[in-house]
């Protein structure tokens, strides 16, 4: 069975009858092929259309670039409606060569970084899930088909950037006051943002411990991942970006059943 295919549940019925067959709802699968990689597309033009307020110019309303034809494209799948209800992208460091570097380098100056990264590197990118799929259910199955890609394939480190949306000052800095040094990487390490967050988004704002961490990022925090340091200001999508960076090896063992279970 393909490792990223969920497992179907078996239902027990009377002795004499016989066995029925029940698909799990949420599967995870590779895109391969055109149409499949444009649901995941046309997915993520619609979540952040939604989340940012961004308009994407493409004919089909899909929402594509440069570095997609270099990326696997991971999908989960509502098997009770046959459509992709959550999404993201996989850029191996290999790849990542013809792409003239990672998407992340976009927006951070890795160099204090990458060399440290000793071993295979991942980047995960564009990962949306539907609105009325963010009850935990597609989000689970997303990054168990995630953490057993990364350990079946070897990989040392993963990489990307998790957004918090700028349309409430408060929501950002109240998050980011949240965190603690140990959150981060350590401080020779850190990348570096090419454009900062504005302090004056900051002006009269209080911390509101009520404020939630976005899905993503919390579900990076619950994989063990790091800070990478200072957030980058991405005015096109009106967010913040901060830069995430996990060592593989923190989910080998106990860690991983445990996340498997709970996540």
């Amino acid at each position: 069975m393909n490792i990223l295919q969920a497992k179907t549940q078996t239902i027990y019925c009377k002795p004499s009858q016989p066995k029925a067959i029940k698909q799990a709802k949420f599967i995870a699968q590779f895109a391969h092929s055109t149409a499949a990689i444009e649901s995941a597309q046309k997915l993520r033009a619609q979540t952040f259309s939604q989340a940012y307020g961004v308009h994407f110019d493409h004919a089909q309303g899909l929402d594509v670039d440069f570095y997609d034809a270099h990326c696997l494209h991971l999908n989960v799948y509502d098997t009770t409606r046959g459509c992709v209800v959550a999404t993201t992208r996989l850029l191996t460091a290999e790849k990542a060569r013809l792409t003239q570097g990672f998407y992340s380098e976009q927006e951070f100056d890795l160099s204090p970084l990458l060399p440290h990264l000793t071993g295979r590197v991942l980047e995960i990118g564009r990962t949306c899930v539907h609105p009325d799929y963010r009850s935990g259910a597609a989000i689970t199955v997303l990054w168990t088909a995630l953490a057993e890609y990364l350990l079946t394939e070897n990989f040392n480190y993963l990489i990307g950037c998790a957004s918090i949306a700028l349309d409430e000052a408060v929501s950002f800095k109240s998050i980011m006051q949240r965190f603690e040094e140990n959150d981060f990487i350590d401080k020779s390490l850190r990348v570096v943002p090419k454009k900062a967050v504005p302090v004056n988004l900051f002006d009269n704002i209080t911390n509101d411990e009520k404020v939630q961490l976005p899905p993503l990022l919390k579900a990076y925090l619950r994989m063990n991942a790091k800070l990478g340091g200072e957030a980058y200001f991405d005015e096109l999508f009106s967010c913040a970006d901060i830069f995430v960076v996990l060592d593989v090896a923190t989910l080998a063992g106990r860690y991983v059943q445990r996340f498997l279970k709970t996540a």
